[in-house]
């Protein structure tokens, strides 16, 4: 008995063992369990939603909707979400003319930009010309007096000669002539030294004179004295070449006979040539006589030559619009050949610093110039400048920018556009799809939607079950198409404001007993997206819209793209 006592107790206590472990194992797993079960019942934050405006035209043209469309090319519209049309928080409130573009889509454009800055405008003005002689350097060799061409010493064309030089020996009848009274006259001065006073005066008298003659055929110094040492006339005389240089004519030839002033050679003189350059209309007031200037060549294209302006010719070629301008320079190594193309290059430039911005940043419509100047990061606004000299690559603006703003010289007419998108879409200056005219229906039966801003302060239409009151005046009824044109009152449960839209009839029958001008009130709802149909519309006593209407006894339908 005692055994199966003992037994019994040690199988209790086994079993009481074995419970509490149990139990404290299960307590111990508790607390995570709860964890666990806490951690999943614990509901994760949703991600903050983005509410939808409007959707707009992915070519940036004036047309935005409130449904997700497809433009003609079939491209879908890009949404536009809360936030991308507003001011970041805390910034100041923006010009209604900026526009903000993401930094993502700024990167994408490829904007650049540049600060307007003080600087010395230069400029660079370049005309075509060609190489002409020095018109002072050329000379032409001629006699005084008939006689022939003994020989010639110089017998080429393009030959250079040193001042000086033969060019050719002359025979003349009339110059040995000339030369024989002379000698008779020295010779009477002699043969009357002992005669009276008058006598040697009237002989000295007739010497003198054919010295003179002779002098006046341009008899040279040197052939004179020889003259009068041997008393005996030359036979020919020789014609020197009056300057060093290049015979550029000769029509002397050998025996040939001469009359007095025909010209026997052209002498020119090359060591510096003139520039002859079509300088145009419109350049000619920003260059001066005195310029320096730059000339090139295509025989020299890796060499400048360098000149300077000194005579602008009073007259302008009416064929080309152009005034020709004289550039002279040395050319002491004659590579300079008349009759050769130059350009010339003549900088011209303000004396005082103006404010600049680059070329590239002026969109210039033809009827005014526009800048678009980086308000602050993402936020670009387009401003109308007066410009005025334009530089080689920067042009100065009189009003419109000031000194260090930022200004887009890259892609700007891609934010011109998107601007340009703002602008008209703000200028309705109504509800969405609503003219400010009475005849607003037309352009919502054309399809028009509603703009941007009055599309962003729209909220999303009520479901089409439920039905909105107005009250207004009918401008507009259309029996075969089952839609009326109202110019109804504000609407507050959807927040619209007074104006004149189209609407669409619930039936035919609603019209009946409706006319133009008439006061009503109705009951409408939104069947689709955009289409607004009136269920109940009855007359009322004329007042203005917006007033308190008795209760609707009729009903009517309409479709407006714009909501």
């Amino acid at each position: 008995m005692k055994t199966t006592t003992t037994v019994l107790a040690i199988v209790l206590l086994g079993v009481v063992g074995a419970g509490s472990y149990w139990l404290g194992a299960r307590s111990q797993s508790h607390p995570a369990d709860g964890a666990v079960a806490s951690a999943a019942s614990a509901p994760a934050p949703a991600p903050k939603q983005r509410k939808l405006l409007y959707y707009r035209n992915p070519m940036g043209l004036a047309d935005t909707s409130l449904t997700p469309k497809k433009d003609p090319m079939g491209m879908d519209y890009i949404p536009v979400y809360e936030g991308e049309d507003e001011s970041t928080p805390g910034a100041a409130a923006a010009s209604p003319n900026q526009v903000r573009i993401s930094t993502e889509k700024i990167q994408k454009l490829g904007v650049r930009t540049e600060a307007a800055a003080m600087r010395l405008l230069g400029k660079t003005v370049r005309a075509a010309g060609r190489i002409e002689p020095d018109e002072r350097r050329v000379f032409a060799v001629t006699a005084r007096f008939e006689g022939y061409v003994e020989r010639l010493h110089v017998n080429a064309t393009g030959q250079p000669v040193a001042k000086g030089q033969p060019l050719f020996d002359a025979y003349s009848p009339e110059l040995v002539s000339a030369q024989r009274e002379y000698a008779i006259a020295l010779q009477g001065i002699d043969a009357m030294k002992d005669a009276g006073a008058d006598a040697q005066a009237g002989m000295r008298q007739l010497a003198d004179s054919s010295l003179a003659r002779l002098r006046n055929w341009d008899l040279s110094p040197a052939q004179v004295t020889a003259l009068m040492k041997s008393g005996q006339p030359q036979r020919t005389i020789s014609f020197p070449s009056p300057v060093s240089g290049i015979v550029s004519e000769k029509k002397a030839l050998q025996g040939m006979r001469f009359m007095p002033g025909e010209m026997l050679y052209q002498v020119t003189d090359l060591s510096s040539v003139w520039v002859i350059a079509d300088l145009s209309e419109q350049d000619i007031g920003l260059v001066k006589s005195g310029a320096k200037a730059r000339v090139t060549t295509t025989a020299y294209p890796n060499e400048t030559f360098e000149g300077r302006i000194t005579y602008i010719y009073p007259t302008l070629k009416a064929e080309t619009r152009s005034i020709p301008v004289r550039v002279e320079m040395a050319n002491p190594s004659q590579k300079l050949k008349p009759a050769m193309f130059a350009q010339v290059e003549v900088s011209v430039g303000g004396k005082s610093p103006v404010l600049t911005v680059p070329d590239s940043a002026v969109i210039d419509t033809g009827t005014r110039r526009i800048v678009i100047v980086q308000a602050q990061e993402g936020r670009f606004e387009p401003r109308e400048v007066d410009v005025g000299t334009r530089g080689e690559n920067y042009v100065e603006i009189l009003k419109g920018v000031k000194d260090g703003e930022q200004v887009v010289v890259a892609a700007n007419f891609l934010i011109d556009a998107e601007s340009n998108l703002k602008a008209v879409v703000s200028g309705f200056g109504g509800h969405a799809g609503h003219g400010s005219t009475a005849k607003g229906a037309d352009a919502a039966a054309s399809g028009s939607v509603p703009s941007a801003p009055a599309a962003a302060s729209m909220p999303a239409p009520a479901p089409a079950a439920i039905g909105h009151k107005a009250e207004g005046s009918i401008e507009d009824i259309d029996v075969k198409a089952g839609t009326l044109s109202l110019n109804h009152g504000p609407v507050p449960t959807l927040k619209w404001r007074a104006m004149t839209m189209e609407f669409k009839a619930a039936n035919g029958s609603l019209l009946n007993g409706l006319k133009p001008g008439q006061a009503v009130r109705f009951e409408f709802v939104e069947r689709q997206p955009g289409e607004y149909v009136v269920t109940s519309i009855a007359a009322t006593p004329s007042k203005a819209p917006g007033k308190p209407m008795p209760p609707a006894a009729s009903v009517g339908a309409t479709s407006h793209s714009g909501h």
